[in-house]
């Protein structure tokens, strides 16, 4: 996820984070019907929908729309803050994050819990990672991962475990590393690279590591998705700048002018010694398409409505690009084949990091977004990256506008029903007022995510609903259950001629719909059950008691 070029963007997080705890509550809020809505974004969502008398019977289908934010541990970018923070402060800036997403109308995030081949959960295959407790090892007083799971769900939000596939030691790292890590247990499969440890992909011992941790997570977590990142083979650095070379590659160029080799020579000799035929770059790329199909193949054998998604660098190989376009090929590079993916159905949403404006007429954002599309021949997810946390301070900040923009563009291709914020961090310092506006002019309500329909499409039952008015008068006491476990309710309430949406966790059984001030309570109420891989119920009129 580039987060290495990002470590600058976590000033004023833990600041934030103290302010909303100030406001914030462990307990789910309300479901509040939503106000006026502000004047829309360019392809923004319709606001609440104003029906003919013939249709006040029936509200509109429920809107969809995939709403992430990518929260790094790596580094301690985005959480925790600092790694010697107490179990109880790290739990109160995951709430803290949580309710924000939930104050946005996100309804996912994308959590990273293997930053370097390290876990922020007990693991028997892989250490604690230092950023959790500041030694590589050590255990935390509770597991992270069950408690942002639990914290997640109880909000309606989703939670996709995002795994660094190769990575086994960031720049960052100031603790020995466990006796238990990779170096140790499978030296042979790991290769300095600049400042960095990197598993090379050429091993098998590498590959089914990442393949047994993920597996792991999959059998033992209630959650909602896969993720992983662009790091494949990694980026290359120059002889002379041991640093990294992602920054380059962002700004457009194609890589270090010496660029160092990766060194995987001993796997590559005993690939030609078996008999191997392909050259080096092909191989390269073979040994990263192998895990990619073996990935999807494992989480879907595990549990079949768990999605899986790939982020890859946002600009495609250079035989396929669209006119114009120019830049770093991850295709030549980091051996990464995201076309071949998309073309054989191996994922089931893809996040490209379209990290360029809109006008940058060489990266230009529509133009890449069209472009891996017109890729997507299995019709899976296309949900971009969005590079939010490019509002900062620098030379080449965006304005917040850019992302609302961004936002509306990706509303207007038929094929995109969904983004993701590159991170977290600007969401919660509402940096140069991008919470304010996404609110306003992208967020007025909230958003399903799209059904996943490859993965299953039967219909869960109806919900059963009643709701009785409040004894003090302040609203309607929704009361609704499923006949079998659902993910969530879609929850139509009607106000005068004025229909408006809400989502609530399935475990949220009893539910207050307040009175509007203007329009005074509900007269009406429709609501649906909805499963884990998006497919709605038949709807239910509730029956409203005084």
């Amino acid at each position: 996820m580039n987060a290495k070029k990002r470590l600058t963007l976590t000033a004023g997080v833990a600041g934030a984070v103290a302010a909303i705890m100030q406001g914030c509550s462990s307990t789910p809020t309300a479901v509040v019907p939503e106000g006026p809505a502000a004047p829309a974004a360019p392809g923004a969502l319709p606001p609440p929908v104003t029906p003919t008398p013939a249709s006040l019977v029936n509200p509109p289908p429920a809107p969809r729309e995939f709403r992430a934010a990518w929260i790094s541990t790596v580094a301690n970018i985005d959480w925790p803050s600092r790694s010697n923070l107490t179990a109880e402060k790290q739990q109160a800036e995951a709430i803290a994050i949580l309710e924000r997403c939930k104050l946005l109308n996100l309804n996912a995030i994308v959590l990273q819990v293997r930053p370097s081949a390290d876990t922020i959960y007990p693991s028997a295959l892989e250490p604690w990672s230092e950023f959790l407790t500041g030694q590589q090892g050590r255990a935390p007083t509770y597991d992270p991962l069950q408690f942002w799971i639990e914290q997640a769900h109880a909000r309606g939000l989703e939670l996709h475990a995002w795994f660094n596939p190769y990575r086994a030691r960031h720049a960052t790292a100031k603790s020995p590393l466990a006796s238990n890590h990779m170096s140790f247990t499978h030296p042979e499969a790991v290769k300095t690279y600049g400042r960095y440890l990197w598993m090379d992909p050429g091993e098998p011992a590498a590959a089914q590591r990442t393949l047994d941790v993920i597996l792991d997570v999959v059998r033992r977590y209630d959650i909602d998705g896969v993720h992983i990142d662009d790091y494949f083979y990694p980026y290359p650095i120059d002889n002379t700048n041991t640093a990294g070379a992602e920054g380059v590659a962002l700004e457009g160029g194609n890589g270090a002018r010496r660029e160092l080799d990766f060194p995987d020579e001993p796997s590559w000799q005993r690939y030609l010694l078996g008999g191997g035929a392909l050259d080096r770059p092909h191989w390269r790329r073979q040994n990263v398409n192998a895990l990619i199909e073996a990935l999807y193949k494992g989480i879907h054998r595990e549990k079949s409505w768990v999605r899986f998604g790939i982020s890859p660098f946002g600009i495609g190989r250079p035989d396929r690009r669209p006119t114009g376009i120019v830049g770093f090929s991850q295709y030549d590079k980091l051996y990464a084949d995201a076309e071949l993916w998309l073309n054989n159905g191996w994922l089931d949403y893809l996040a490209p990091q379209l990290y360029w404006p809109v006008a940058q007429a060489p990266q230009a954002f529509g133009v890449l977004l069209d472009y891996w599309l017109a890729q997507n021949t299995y019709a899976r997810h296309v949900w971009p990256g969005l590079y939010t946390s490019r509002i900062d301070n620098s030379a080449k900040s965006f304005a917040p506008d850019e992302i609302v923009k961004q936002i509306g563009v990706t509303r207007t291709r038929a094929g995109t029903r969904g983004h993701v914020h590159f991170s977290i961090a600007p969401l919660m310092e509402n940096r140069k007022g991008i919470t304010d506006q996404l609110r306003a002019r992208a967020y007025q309500s909230a958003a399903l995510a799209p059904a996943t329909p490859w993965l299953g499409s039967d219909l869960p039952t109806a919900p059963k609903a009643t709701a009785r008015r409040e004894a003090n008068g302040t609203g309607l006491r929704l009361f609704a259950g499923a006949g079998k476990p659902v993910s969530h309710y879609a929850i139509w309430s009607r106000y005068g001629a004025e229909w408006r949406f809400a989502v609530a966790p399935s475990s949220r059984t009893v539910l207050l719909l307040p009175d509007d001030a203007v329009a005074g309570a509900a007269q009406a109420v429709v609501v649906s059950a909805v499963d884990r891989l998006g497919n709605e119920s038949v709807r239910v009129t509730v029956s409203l008691q005084a």
